[in-house]
């Protein structure tokens, strides 16, 4: 077995090796980039390289300095974790040629499931079922167009060397197919430097199912059953569950099997995931395989009690599979999802800012966190916008999802805009909850996923208003304290007046609604004893009283004891309460500086990111809803259109360059 092994990754996947390594008694070395010399990652590894700039190009994507790091600190071995290097055969090749161990297949593997429309050939000679369409070699636009009108639309382009739903696009009539082939290789040489592309007609109504398979060196395989992948939004997972829902034993023994037959017929060695589309009448066919561990890979932890970096890790080493196939089986029922840093509400527009606050449930049996953050860490541009992925498990899949539930409400993360409520209502979609879904589920059910509704405010006002109260008054409190004159009217905690109550009043906007507040202080026997107030609340009154200890509220509403907790950052609070999260702030008074219609001024980039291409030219006449601009964000591109009919006057900024969220783009003259 390997004594020092490097991980040539970062973020969650990076800390998810580490813990591994250490359990086995192997010693760690972290890579990192300069957007993360203070990452969790490179504190948790033995020892950390810094191995270049922010992006990943310059860093994790460098081959010769990866190898340079683990030749360096004497590794045997590297992890290659997910992305970034983990499919690169070059990447691959390199480690053998140094003597170093790469924890993954081998390179004719890698390079045989590389190109999508190879590896379809390959599984159509192992007997594995394809969905029909061209993967050819010949990349005339007019081929592919031709192969894609004789299929029937719709259809999906993707891109052979892609994954993460990155150079890949629905076309539903053929009129749509030139601008979604150019947007498609597009974004696949943005991505991956290889923009082939391949067409497969479109199932409408399937699930995305994925069986983990393992081989080893001596000729053995097995399939560690299925996940259930069929929650996504633009082709990305965001809940994965195993076992999948409603599935058969005999179709489930079909399925790894052929998954089996997949991985043997290119000699494979290691972990991997034989993806597939399942149809509604039974029948699958193969869509790829992932030549790597999944991001997903804890479900099947979870059902299986195994943990799957350490089967990598003997398995590189040279040592025969820990179980053989009849010896596995499945315990219960696991759900994850991905909390991302995102605006659901916006098209899931990955979100960039720092982590001012987190508050997590706490790791269990039955609870699993994954993550490479910490509060305080920034979410960059240049990574993908995964903050962590939530793992849960029970004995069935209804108590797995009532667990879910529960612990999504615990996960309290302010400072950046998460998908944390949009996967509250998801996993309490009637729908979801009775397994009736398929890969466009949320598509079906955005407007109720999106747009929820407004739950009743109830105490939550009482709350929020004795939270900003009590703060006040330990504000002042601690300045007193250090004051020279704690006698000073200005050290006064009780807002007092001359034959007035001690009375706050305030314009509270709470859940993108504004409530008149007032808050009237009783008096109180004995300091030791809680804050008394009346506070009314438009037509409602209650009689509270509380403390607060830093972040925590302990109150007591017309009876009722609750407790919640709190988060604070440039004037915007976050309040989390057993029930739900609620976000609040004092209503500022109107200056009269509002600066109206913003249509006819330059658009600006609604977040870091950079500029991929122009569409039109400067001086050019646009129509409202017109592309002109495409920029690239987290791996994930993103079109600027004209806001209405006008003039193009001028663009800030060429492809290439990098901008910042806010920056002016476009310079923009709206017609008369």
């Amino acid at each position: 077995m390997f004594t020092k092994i490097l991980i040539a990754n970062r973020g969650e996947i990076a800390c998810r090796v580490i813990k591994t390594a250490h359990q086995m008694g192997i010693r760690t070395v972290a890579v990192y980039s300069d957007a993360d010399r203070n990452a969790l990652h490179a504190a948790m590894a033995d020892e950390a390289v810094h191995i270049g700039g922010s992006a990943a190009r310059d860093s994790y994507l460098d081959i010769d300095k990866v190898i340079a790091a683990a030749k360096q600190t004497g590794a045997q071995a590297i992890h290659p974790g997910y992305g970034f290097l983990s499919e690169n055969a070059a990447f691959c090749r390199r480690c053998a040629a140094e003597n170093i161990v790469f924890i993954g297949p081998p390179t004719p593997a890698i390079e045989a499931m590389g190109s999508k429309s190879a590896a379809k050939q390959i599984m159509e000679k192992a007997g594995v079922p394809l969905v029909p369409g061209y993967h050819g070699d010949d990349q005339n636009p007019e081929i592919i167009r031709k192969a894609a009108n004789d299929m029937g639309y719709p259809v999906l382009l993707k891109a052979t060397a892609g994954g993460g739903g990155k150079g890949m696009r629905q076309v539903w009539r053929a009129e749509e197919f030139d601008s979604a082939l150019d947007a498609a290789k597009r974004e696949a040489m943005n991505g991956f430097g290889d923009d082939t592309m391949l067409v497969e007609k479109y199932l409408t109504q399937p699930r995305h199912i994925e069986i983990q398979v393992f081989c080893d060196t001596h000729g053995n395989a097995v399939y560690l059953f299925e996940r259930d992948c069929s929650i996504q939004r633009r082709h990305q997972k965001v809940i994965e569950e195993a076992p999948a829902p409603g599935m058969s034993e005999t179709l489930r023994a079909e399925m790894g099997e052929a998954a089996v037959r997949a991985a043997q017929a290119i000699n494979y060695v290691g972990a991997g995931t034989v993806e597939f589309l399942l149809d509604a009448d039974g029948s699958f066919y193969f869509m790829e395989m992932n030549t790597r561990l999944q991001v997903e890979h804890p479900v099947t932890e979870m059902i299986t009690g195994l943990d799957l970096v350490e089967w990598q890790l003997r398995v590189a080493a040279g040592d025969v599979l820990p179980l053989k196939q009849n010896e596995l089986s499945i315990n219960g029922h696991a759900i994850e999802v991905r909390i991302y840093a995102e605006d659901p509400s916006n098209e899931f527009l990955p979100q960039t800012g720092t982590i001012r606050f987190l508050e997590t449930p706490a790791d269990s049996d039955h609870i699993r966190i994954d993550t490479g953050v910490a509060e305080g860490d920034e979410v960059s541009v240049f990574y993908d916008p995964m903050i962590a992925k939530l793992i849960v498990w029970d004995n069935d899949r209804q108590h797995a999802l009532r667990r879910l539930g529960g612990a999504l409400k615990e996960y309290r993360l302010n400072g950046v805009t998460t998908n944390i409520d949009f996967l509250y209502t998801l996993c309490q979609h009637p729908d979801f909850a009775k397994a009736d879904f398929d890969t466009g589920f949320i598509g079906k059910h955005e407007e109720q996923l999106l747009n929820p509704g407004t739950a009743e405010l109830g105490n939550n006002i009482a709350l929020a208003a004795l939270y900003l109260v009590l703060k006040q008054q330990q504000v002042i409190a601690n300045r007193a304290r250090t004051s020279s004159d704690a006698e000073s009217p200005w050290n006064n905690a009780h807002s007092w007046r001359l034959n007035q109550a001690d009375q706050h009043h305030f314009e509270l906007q709470i859940d993108e609604g504004i409530v008149s507040v007032s808050v009237t202080a009783l008096a109180v026997e004995a300091t030791s004893e809680p804050s008394n107030f009346i506070i009314s609340a438009g037509d409602k009154e209650y009689a509270v009283c509380g403390k607060l200890h830093e972040r925590v509220l302990q109150a007591n509403i017309d009876g009722h004891r609750q407790r919640a907790s709190f988060a604070e950052y440039d004037g915007q609070f976050s309040m989390y309460t057993a029930e739900r999260a609620v976000q609040f702030n004092i209503k500022q008074p109107d200056l009269g500086d509002s600066s109206g219609d913003t249509s006819d001024k330059q658009l600006s980039a609604p977040m870091n990111g950079t500029i991929v291409s122009h569409l039109v030219a400067a001086g050019s006449t646009v129509s409202k809803g017109e592309a002109l601009l495409i920029m690239e964000a987290m791996k994930m591109e993103h079109t600027i259109r004209a806001p209405a009919d006008g003039i193009i006057k001028a663009f800030y900024y060429h492809a290439g360059e990098l901008v910042s969220g806010g920056a002016e783009l476009i310079e923009f003259e709206k017609a008369e």
